[in-house]
């Protein structure tokens, strides 16, 4: 069965818009994966490349982008990493048994830290996905 596509920010516009390195494996299937959990089309999905993203989050710097899981919110607030994950599970029906958990007080640097092993490991666990005479890493 062919993948459905993600449903783009312009098709959405009230929806909060998930930004995703779309070189990783392991963004792209985690991404895939909250597009399946959201019945309701609260999320919309971009690109860490789409030129778009300084206009939704002017504060994110292009090395932000590449490091950090993005969430826009409909007024313009941006939530990166472990806040991100936060946010989505509040966004989410599907996630609702993460939010005792995600919400913890005290416990914010602690799932930063854990967001930042995944994140820099994303490579090795999901892939590289690279087109054609166009990849970041080389």
């Amino acid at each position: 069965m062919p993948e459905a596509r993600l449903p783009d920010p312009d098709e959405r516009p009230g929806a909060d818009i998930v930004v995703y390195d779309d070189h990783c494996g392991l963004c792209g299937a985690l991404t895939r994966l909250l597009n399946r959990l959201d019945a309701t089309g609260r999320l919309a999905y971009s690109a860490a490349s789409d030129e778009r993203i300084t206009l939704w989050c002017p504060q994110v710097s292009p090395d932000e982008l590449g490091q950090h899981m993005i969430v826009v919110g409909r007024r313009g607030d941006c939530w990166k990493g472990a806040a991100g994950v936060r946010r989505l599970s509040r966004r989410l029906p599907a996630l609702w048994w993460a939010v005792p958990l995600l919400h913890v007080p005290g416990s914010m640097p602690v799932w930063r830290w854990l967001y930042r092993q995944v994140a820099r490991r994303r490579y090795l666990l999901g892939g590289h996905i690279c087109e054609e005479d166009r990849c970041p890493t080389g």
